[in-house]
């Protein structure tokens, strides 16, 4: 069959999800033919995933009928011909409901098919001297061919047609011998990473995804943010996503010479080395900011509020949060007040309630509590609904509040009178010490996350059901 010279480039998608038929515009005449095997910036116009091809293979066959595969790569492919015509099998061998779909077709120079990792793929020559071409975004490696799944490419549950019967074709030995599809293990979805998973935030996480074995938690002990061996030693092809939820927060501490680095060290250069990561490997970044990026001199914060940090700890998030923000695929998400299992602000008041501790708290900074489990959910709603790339401001919902007002209410619903909290300022509550300055105002302004379909509790709800025990 003659090559079709003129096609525009136009996406055919399959049975298969993110397996994609494309036509390619081939110019020719008497003289032979050219095309553009590969043009990005058109290719992603229709559709096509920015997946980061790093190298590029060619796969030659002498004779009509020289049969190769089924084997599903743990890397994502782009096919094409560069010339003759092959008969192309694609069967889906990643775990999920379309285990097993199947789809054929032909291709020749001007078809190219895009093959996401995990999907088995296998090639029948139809001419002689047929080659075909293809970039991969991962390098080949012996280690990379352990983890690669096959199918026979006999199997009856697939039932593939062959052009040329399988028992006259070219055929390696390795190929026979493949299982079929009852005996094939499905290759397992590329994994989300969380660090900092023994904090308060972490351990919401871990309670969200629990029994999520796509979902790979790791604290200090399996990750050392401050250690360079740390990112090299990580395998990030593995990775699909990186959930940040590790942080210095001392907010005072980083006030001094030593807190000052070990600030910077975590906060921003750890997150340097993640954004590197995550740049090179195309991985979606997940970074978690805070309130303290701002000076607090508007009473509401929106997303697109340059950055105005009063202090070290806030100087640091700000410089993360432009860091991270050169990610081709990131979410910032900005909260303030945070509360979750471990030593926190409503813990410590409750525990003042019951000593009958009649404490001083500041009456002059306002926000909202975020509540760990109402964050970790809200960061799965934008992974889980693909929400646009961007910055996000998440906080429980309801009126703002000073520290005072909210610590006379835990006192309240604890069994002891409001009135046993004195407010006074932050001027006066910090006289004589060494301390951070602090926004005046921290409330976030939550529309943005609404408008993608997430809206967190009101902030007095949780706060009760948490001091009953349900937080």
């Amino acid at each position: 069959m003659p090559i079709e010279f003129g096609k525009q480039l136009t996406a055919h998608p399959t049975p298969i999800p993110g397996v994609v038929l494309y036509d390619l515009p081939v110019h020719g005449d008497s003289r032979g033919w050219f095309k553009e095997n590969w043009q990005r910036e058109k290719m992603l116009a229709v559709g096509l995933p920015d997946f980061h091809p790093v190298q590029n293979n060619i796969s030659f066959n002498a004779k009509a009928g020289t049969t190769r595969g089924i084997h599903a790569e743990p890397w994502d492919k782009f096919i094409s011909v560069a010339t003759g015509r092959v008969f192309g099998a694609w069967v889906d061998l990643r775990e999920g409901p379309t285990f097993g779909v199947v789809f054929t077709a032909v291709l020749d120079p001007s078809r190219a098919i895009f093959i996401p990792r995990g999907v088995g793929n296998a090639f029948q020559a139809l001419e002689d001297n047929t080659a075909y071409t293809y970039l991969v975004n991962d390098h080949w490696s012996a280690d990379a061919q352990q983890r690669y799944t096959f199918l026979n490419l006999a199997d009856e549950t697939a039932a593939i047609t062959w052009p040329v019967p399988l028992e006259q074709a070219e055929l390696s030995e390795q190929d026979r011998a493949h299982p079929r599809l009852a005996d094939v293990v499905p290759m397992p979805p590329k994994k989300t990473l969380v660090l900092g998973a023994d904090g308060q935030l972490g351990r919401a996480l871990r309670a969200l995804y629990d029994g999520d074995r796509s979902v790979e938690f790791a604290g200090r002990a399996e990750f050392d943010l401050g250690s360079e061996d740390s990112f090299a030693a990580r395998n990030w092809r593995d990775y699909s996503t990186v959930i940040n939820a590790a942080a210095y927060t001392a907010v005072d501490d980083a006030e001094t010479p030593a807190g000052r680095a070990a600030a910077w060290q975590i906060n921003v250069t750890a997150v340097t080395r993640l954004a590197r990561a995550a740049v090179e490997h195309g991985l979606t970044l997940v970074h978690v900011s805070s309130d303290y990026v701002f000076d607090g001199s508007r009473e509401v914060h929106g997303e697109d509020e340059p950055p105005s940090p009063l202090g070290v700890y806030g100087q640091t998030k700000a410089a993360a949060d432009a860091v991270v923000g050169v990610v081709p695929r990131h979410y910032i998400v900005r909260t303030s007040w945070v509360v979750g299992e471990g030593n926190n602000f409503v813990r410590t008041m409750a525990v003042l309630a019951a000593r009958g501790i009649k404490p001083a708290v500041v009456n002059d900074q306002t926000g909202r509590l975020s509540f760990t489990a109402d964050l970790a959910a809200g960061i799965r709603h934008l992974l889980d609904t693909a929400a646009p790339y961007g910055t996000y401001n998440l906080s429980n919902g309801g009126d703002p509040r000073s520290w005072a007002d909210i610590a006379g209410e835990i006192y309240e619903l604890s069994g002891s009178p409001a009135s046993a909290v004195q407010g006074v300022s932050t001027a006066e509550y910090f006289a004589g010490r060494t301390a951070a300055p602090r926004p005046a105002n921290s409330t976030l302004d939550l529309a943005k996350l609404a408008s993608r379909g997430f809206h967190p509790p009101a902030a007095e709800a949780r706060l009760r059901e948490y001091l009953a025990g349900a937080g």
